[in-house]
């Protein structure tokens, strides 16, 4: 169906955008302003661990120029949606718990990437030591916690009012799955 490969340097570009384009919508991020590629390159070499991976989502072949072939859709973007393994709360006790964090291009949403790129995840954690999958979710994003949600992730918590977005205050919720 879709293609899945670790992100590579020219991919960081395609990634910053779409998660840019998250940022309008006050449904997917905190952050209130764009972010650059330059302030994305720590985090992007941080996640060039096999345990903490960046893996994005194509169409099933790319052309020697680099643009879809034809299974996907005429105008589909390269990268379909990304996700990351991240941390969680930096203390060695806790290695085997990691956050992941899903986006999908807004052309492609809807089409089942997330649920691609979080099946992945759950059936690759448990071969680098990862027992627990957690995502931070705010508590009116109803599609992302319903995706979650199918996915076998339940609530492990809430933060009541936690982020402010454009004067309106937000939960944040966090889900979670032993794998």
């Amino acid at each position: 169906m879709y293609q899945l490969r670790l992100a590579d340097p020219s991919d960081l570009p395609a990634i910053v955008d779409i998660y840019n384009s998250t940022i309008a919508s006050r449904l997917v991020t905190a952050d209130l302003e764009p972010v650059s590629l330059e302030s994305r390159f720590a985090w992007f070499r941080a996640h060039q661990r096999l345990e903490r991976p960046l893996w994005v989502a194509g169409p099933l072949s790319v052309g020697a120029d680099g643009a879809p072939a034809a299974e996907a859709g005429q105008g589909d973007p390269a990268v379909f949606g990304w996700l990351s393994f991240s941390d969680f709360y930096g203390r060695p006790a806790y290695a085997g718990t990691v956050e992941v964090s899903v986006y999908c291009h807004e052309a492609m949403r809807g089409r089942g990437i997330g649920g691609f790129l979080l099946a992945a995840a759950i059936e690759f954690a448990p071969r680098v030591g990862v027992s627990n999958l957690i995502g931070c979710v705010f508590g009116h994003n109803t599609p992302s916690l319903r995706m979650f949600e199918k996915y076998g992730f339940t609530r492990w918590g809430d933060l009541p009012r936690v982020a402010t977005l454009d004067g309106v205050e937000r939960d944040l919720v966090i889900v979670g799955r032993r794998v």
